[in-house]
């Protein structure tokens, strides 16, 4: 006599000791999730680059970008958390004599499982991309507080190996303090961006007095100090004034008054530099928290979306009737009798 008996061929779990957690389910979630979210994310880069151009007045404004980008990142969480988490929920096994609660409670937590394997996923086929959004907003912050320093550190530094005292803003400024009040002994004005070290203005009694590099760099720093203090001390003032006087022939009185507006338009262009640059800094810091904060919304909304749509998909899986069950022979046994 053959025995036989018949199996679904869907596996379900039942009992205390079976496991609660479909791993091959998660895992399957988790990898579709991951793949949307990294082919969205390449479609935003795409589409923002293709709304960015270097021509002043054409492409989008900055802020509309840091907007599109903020929906952007929402709704690429959103679908492929539901994509994810529904397959999470529907491929799951079967599980009998479970209380309802305890199913939803097991979809739920198979949805946050498989959010949770593709964020990790994703950040990790996207760590140089994602990091770069991320600490983008760091790194300006960081030039920019650099910039400040450099804007004030600018100031206090005196070129002394270049033997022209220095081509930045402080060499410029020396320059014009000492260009000559008249036309130079050839009868032209002195041409803005010529080395005015080495053009000489004579004197009333025909003698020459240039202006050395040592009196160049002691100028500069005398400046800076300035700078670094706040005020321009009237012992300096008076004194760059008489370098100013034997260079140009000027009088004391005008001289003086030239120091005090050369210093004073100076001050002015280093602290409208440095109110620039901490502007940048505090521009670039604002926008790393907003996005981080952005982030971190849609985030959570990934993970409520993938929970939901796995409880979603569980009771799809729950609901699924087999029409048809194909038998197999699993046992056969003879029984002879022997007369």
């Amino acid at each position: 006599m053959i025995s036989r008996t018949l199996h679904e061929p869907d596996t379900e779990a039942s009992g205390s000791a079976a496991s609660g957690v479909s791993w091959g389910a998660i895992l399957a979630g988790a990898f579709a999730a991951a793949a949307l979210s990294f082919i969205l994310v390449i479609l935003g880069f795409g589409l923002g680059f293709s709304s960015v151009s270097p021509w002043s007045g054409s492409g989008l404004s900055a802020q509309t970008i840091g907007y599109s980008t903020i929906v952007w990142i929402a709704f690429t969480q959103i679908a492929a958390s539901a994509i994810g988490g529904y397959l999470a929920g529907r491929l799951r096994v079967k599980w009998t004599s479970v209380h309802t609660d305890e199913v939803y409670f097991r979809d739920t937590a198979h949805g946050f499982l498989a959010w949770a394997v593709a964020s990790l996923a994703t950040a990790a086929l996207l760590s140089s991309a994602v990091g770069a959004v991320l600490s983008g907003g760091a790194k300006v912050a960081g030039s920019a507080g650099a910039a400040v320093v450099a804007a004030g550190g600018a100031a206090m530094t005196a070129d002394a190996n270049d033997s022209r005292g220095g081509d930045g803003i402080s060499g410029y400024f020396i320059d014009s303090l000492f260009r000559p009040a008249t036309a130079t002994a050839s009868g032209a004005p002195a041409a803005p961006g010529t080395d005015t070290a080495a053009a000489v203005a004579p004197l009333a009694d025909g003698r020459s007095t240039p202006v050395t590099q040592p009196q160049r760099t002691e100028v500069t720093r005398i400046f800076a100090n300035a700078l670094h203090t706040g005020a321009l001390p009237d012992s300096d003032k008076k004194y760059v004034a008489q370098l100013l006087a034997q260079r140009t022939g000027m009088s004391q009185a005008d001289a003086e008054k030239r120091v005090s507006d050369t210093y004073a338009t100076y001050k002015k262009n280093i602290d409208d530099a440095t109110l620039k640059a901490k502007e940048a800094a505090d521009s670039a810091r604002k926008a790393a928290a907003y996005g981080s904060l952005w982030m971190f919304v849609a985030l959570l909304c990934g993970a409520f979306v993938a929970s939901f749509s796995a409880t979603w998909g569980g009771r799809r899986r729950d609901h699924v009737v087999f029409t048809e069950v194909e038998p197999r022979i699993t046992e056969s046994t003879e029984h002879v009798t022997i007369s």
